[in-house]
């Protein structure tokens, strides 16, 4: 049988939840603040997946302006009835402090690529809803349960009720039906059902290097549940050196043939200092059953390259991206946080227009299109025309992971209108955001003409560089470190930044006045480097 390495659906694309319809799997990861709303990608052999659509997009569905860095879609949940599929889940408003605000809501369709209806509000009580239909017709709602008093924590457990889909809510009691494991931080549940068990599929741990799958039973949806005799099933909290680190959060499919697999997240830190640059990613695991408790093959630390049913064809993952901007913008690109997108850009003439809007890390609305970095090294490319007028009208080419980290190179002017180059950096600024601009002496250029801007990252180094209309490009400013633009550092070092790497561009203007920035193409190269490191 032939094997997929892991991670299967590298960069950013955290909290997989995988369904199989027939011959197609689908998985579902969390976007965060990162607009559109979740991502489902699609295969038919497990080993070659393809971006299909981001369902959530549109105002009445999804409006983030406000959220928080790393806030947003959470943990969705994508399942189907046998009629029509059901995703599930949060907007987080909130996750700081003592409490966090969590909003969960329920969302179908008859196919995948939609319509998907308006949603239909659950509740609050936590985050990670999961939707389970069970074979007597009834449908299951679980979160995870948040007590902010800590008594005697704030992960307090697992809460069931029933969903009721006629009446479009909850109904009937609730209960919490699973408290974790001393592992703590219980979250992520997904309910099965298997030879007369209902099986509890959680996260605990936490999303960093102690990150864990638990299992748990039981012979009533209600409980109690025993924990599986080998818990966790997945972790590589004890295995430091292991390839796939930060295992946890998964989900369960069986194949046609009667296979099981987990997917789950991991992450792939560079340097010493652990940092995971392109964020969670999907990856996937052989499974076996044995006396009704699920395995991980060769677990229950994560396997590098897993066999699976189809054989995997690098060659896209490999290519040149070169991004024209016609009609529509092209799936790999995400904006922040707004559905009003005819406020922050438009498509016309070839060319991409932003208009400028807030500063770069704004909550609000923030002109910045972009896509995943998903390879350790690569170029990015873009030509821009702009014609700023003075300091507070600034774009460019980002390296961007949130407002307190992210590289900036970008044409600006003075306070007399004469164009310039100038480079910013926020690097691991948590709480202030402190700015830093590390050109000596501006850099002018001519008022008139457009402006190549380039960056490059191999391993750990971020350089950029800039070039006139027909000149050679040339570069400017330090050699940064690019391990800064990940998780680790992007602000709560422990459990509190969940996104990842992009790369794109963005627009602001700080007048007021909505100066727009022309685009003519975004060329995004994957690069392979010695530094990298895809097989250890």
């Amino acid at each position: 049988m032939p094997s997929v390495r892991n991670p299967i659906l590298p960069g950013f694309n955290p909290d997989p939840s995988i369904v199989r319809v027939g011959d197609d799997y689908y998985i579902a990861t969390s976007t965060f603040e990162w607009y559109p709303g979740v991502q489902i990608h699609h295969s038919k052999d497990l080993a070659n997946w393809e971006l299909v659509t981001r369902p959530l997009n549109r105002k009445s569905q999804l409006d983030m302006r406000g959220d928080p860095d790393s806030c947003g879609i959470w943990a969705p949940c994508l399942t189907h009835d046998g009629e029509k599929f059901w995703l599930v889940y949060t907007d987080v408003k909130r996750k700081d402090g003592s409490f966090k605000d969590c909003h969960n809501y329920i969302v179908n369709a008859p196919s995948i690529e939609g319509p998907w209806s308006d949603p239909v509000y659950a509740n609050s009580s936590g985050f990670d809803p999961s939707l389970f239909h069970d074979d007597d017709g009834k449908k299951w709602f679980v979160n995870m349960l948040i007590d902010h008093r800590r008594r005697p924590r704030v992960f307090a457990g697992i809460v069931l009720q029933e969903f009721d889909p006629a009446a479009g809510k909850l109904v009937g009691p609730k209960k919490n039906i699973f408290k974790g494991t001393e592992l703590d931080l219980v979250e992520g549940p997904h309910l099965y059902k298997r030879n007369g068990w209902y099986y509890l599929l959680t996260a605990e741990g936490g999303t960093a290097y102690e990150h864990a799958c638990t299992l748990a039973r039981s012979r009533d949806v209600w409980g109690p549940y025993e924990v599986h005799p080998e818990n966790p099933i997945l972790s590589s909290k004890d295995a430091p050196f292991a390839a796939l680190q930060r295992a946890g959060h998964g989900d369960v499919v069986e194949t046609p043939d009667g296979k099981t697999y987990l997917v789950h997240l991991c992450g792939r830190p560079i340097t010493q200092k652990r940092r995971s640059v392109l964020g969670r990613e999907t990856s996937i695991q052989e499974a076996f059953w044995k006396d009704d408790w699920l395995y991980v093959k060769n677990g229950p630390v994560p396997s590098l390259h897993v066999e699976v049913p189809g054989t995997p064809d690098e060659s896209k993952y490999w290519a040149e991206q070169r991004y024209t901007f016609e009609k529509e913008l092209h799936k790999d690109f995400q904006w922040l946080r707004t559905p009003e997108t005819e406020r922050i850009f438009r498509l016309g003439d070839g060319k991409l227009t932003l208009i400028g809007r807030e500063s770069i890390g704004s909550w609000f609305e923030h002109a910045l299109v972009a896509r995943r970095q998903t390879h350790f090294s690569y170029d990015a490319e873009t030509v821009i025309d702009f014609s700023p007028t003075d300091e507070r009208q600034f774009a460019g080419l980002t390296a961007y992971y949130c407002r307190y980290n992210f590289f900036y190179l970008t044409v600006t002017a003075d306070s007399n209108g004469q164009r310039e180059l100038l480079l910013m950096s926020s690097e691991i600024s948590y709480p202030d955001g402190k700015l830093r601009m590390p050109l000596p002496e501006p850099v002018q250029i001519p008022n008139e003409g457009k402006v190549k801007l380039a960056l490059t990252i191999r391993g750990v180094k971020l350089q950029f560089y800039y070039a006139l209309e027909d000149d050679e490009l040339k570069s400017i400013g330090p050699v940064y470190d690019a391990s800064v633009i990940s998780d680790e550092c992007g602000g709560h070092q422990a459990h509190g930044s969940f996104t990842g790497a992009f790369v794109g561009m963005a627009c602001s203007d700080l007048n007021g006045t909505a100066l727009p920035a022309k685009f003519d193409y975004f060329i995004y190269r994957p690069v392979k480097h010695e530094s990298d490191r895809y097989e250890i």
